[in-house]
This record gives structure tokens, C-alpha cells and sequence, in this order.
């Protein structure tokens, strides 16, 4: 079985992250990571490589320092990489990150399963996996918690508000994972230094056959219009208890429309 895992290295959310003048996320300002729900992604697909001898082959979009968040892949046990940089791919929105992942997936050649986290932590659009399924034309599986292969065919658990779901689907198929599907291991030093040794194929736009018009800013349909920086949070609003505390908390949340 050949498995192909998407990851995306984002700003560490434990350091500061600022926006730029136009509203974008200033990438530079801040620590870079292998994003957390990658990390799951990448463990459920080393989980199904020991339990079918699969391949597994991390894809990534990014500029050139999104080797290092690859590389954590391939410490955990990924065997090979590719990596999708260009210029030209600054600016994408969900529609053009699919169209570009797609078109880096096409590359690795027959591939039965495409695993992904269900959403990046500095995006949040949720949408990117559903969209690589759709351009692909593959069934889509998203917000598992729970991933098995029997010969042909993944089946996922899915859990909501209302219970759990189960979908079942033949390969090829693309399947999205949450923050529930597993404890991602940590890479040991013998993996750490065998990454160093694994493949990663580096391509250009062109040399996946990726229409330049179709990513980047160019190419985005949406935009953003506004952006305004998170406001500094308040000192709050000390209560001291002089026999009416309770009255004074409670007419609190009742100015907040809390109550």
C-alpha cells in the first residue's frame, strides 16, 4: 500500500504571531513547526505501514525552510518526501493549496490512501482535504478518529455531537484525521539520523505540472479585505467581597449579557 501524508509547517502557537500591512500572516516573525495535526496524520499512516508494510511519502508545500518541519516526518518514520516550492505558490488560498497539493500528489505515482490533518492551525479553513478529494476524484473521509484498511477498503470513525459515525469507502481514497485519532511518537535519535539520508524530491510549479495561474495570489479567490490586530486584554474587574459579592458577580454577568 502506498500511503501519502500532507504536511504543513506553521508558526509555533506558543510564540508570538503577527499579521503583515496587507492582512497576511507574517510567516518570519515567529518559530516554525511541523503542525501538531500533521503529526497525527504522519502517526496513523506509520500505524497502517506496520500493519500492512505500506510506504508512506510525506507531500509538503512550502518555502524552502518547510524542509525542516518534513524532515520531523521522516524522523518519525516517513520513508520519502516531496516537496512542492515556488515563488509563484505565495498567496494561495484553500482552492489553490488543493489545486497545488493535487498536482504534488500526482507525482508519487499509484497512491491508495492520502492522509491529512482536518485543518492547519494557522488556517482554519477545514476545507483543503475535501478539496484535494474532489480534484482527485476520490471519496472523501474527514474528522476521523479512527482509521482501518481491510484489503480494499478504509473505514473511519467519526465522532460528532450527535455520536459516532462510521464511513467506509475502496481505495483510493482521501482521509482526514483529528486531534482524538492518536498520540503522535516522538522521533528517537536512530530516526533522526536516518532522516538525514531519506529522499526528498524538491519540485518547481512546472515540474509538477501545475498551471502557475491557478495558485499564488494571482490565482486566489478569495482575499483579505481587513484585518485588525487582536485588542490587549483588559486588567478585568476585581470583586471584593463585602458581604455582597454575589450580587456584585452576578450584576457583572448581567451587564455582559452573560446572564
Amino acid at each position: 500500500m502506498n500511503i501519502v501524508v500532507l504536511c504543513k509547517q506553521v508558526p509555533d502557537t506558543y510564540s508570538e504571531r503577527r499579521l503583515r500591512g496587507d492582512g497576511a500572516l507574517d510567516r518570519d516573525a515567529s518559530d516554525a513547526v511541523l503542525d501538531e495535526i500533521n503529526e497525527r496524520a504522519v502517526e496513523e499512516a506509520l500505524q497502517l505501514k506496520e500493519a500492512h508494510d505500506a510506504t508512506v511519502t510525506v507531500v509538503s508545500m512550502g518555502p524552502d525552510r518547510a524542509t525542516e518541519a518534513i524532515r520531523k516526518a521522516l524522523s518519525m518514520g516517513a520513508d520519502a518526501a516531496v516537496h512542492l516550492s515556488d515563488e509563484a505558490l505565495a498567496g494561495s488560498d484553500a482552492v489553490g493549496t488543493a489545486r497545488a497539493l493535487a498536482g504534488a500528489i500526482g507525482t508519487v505515482g499509484e497512491v491508495d490512501l492520502v492522509l491529512a490533518g482536518n485543518e492547519a492551525s494557522d488556517g482554519r479553513s477545514a476545507a483543503v482535504p475535501a478539496m484535494i478529494a474532489e480534484i482527485l476524484g476520490l471519496p472523501a473521509l474527514t474528522h476521523a478518529r479512527q482509521v482501518t484498511v481491510e484489503g480494499s477498503t478504509v473505514t473511519v470513525h467519526r465522532e460528532t455531537d450527535d455520536g459516532v459515525t462510521v464511513l467506509s469507502a475502496e481505495l483510493p481514497a482521501v482521509v482526514s484525521v483529528g486531534e482524538k485519532i492518536n498520540e503522535p511518537r516522538y522521533p528517537s535519535f536512530k530516526g533522526i539520523m536516518a532522516a538525514k539520508k531519506k529522499k526528498v524530491t524538491t519540485l518547481s510549479l512546472a515540474d509538477a505540472g501545475i498551471d502557475a495561474s491557478q495558485v499564488g495570489a494571482a490565482g486566489a479567490l478569495t482575499a483579505v479585505v481587513e484585518a485588525t490586530p487582536k485588542p490587549p486584554k483588559s486588567a478585568g474587574e476585581k470583586v471584593v467581597d463585602g458581604g455582597d459579592g454575589g450580587a456584585q458577580v452576578a450584576a457583572f454577568l448581567v451587564a455582559q449579557k452573560l446572564i
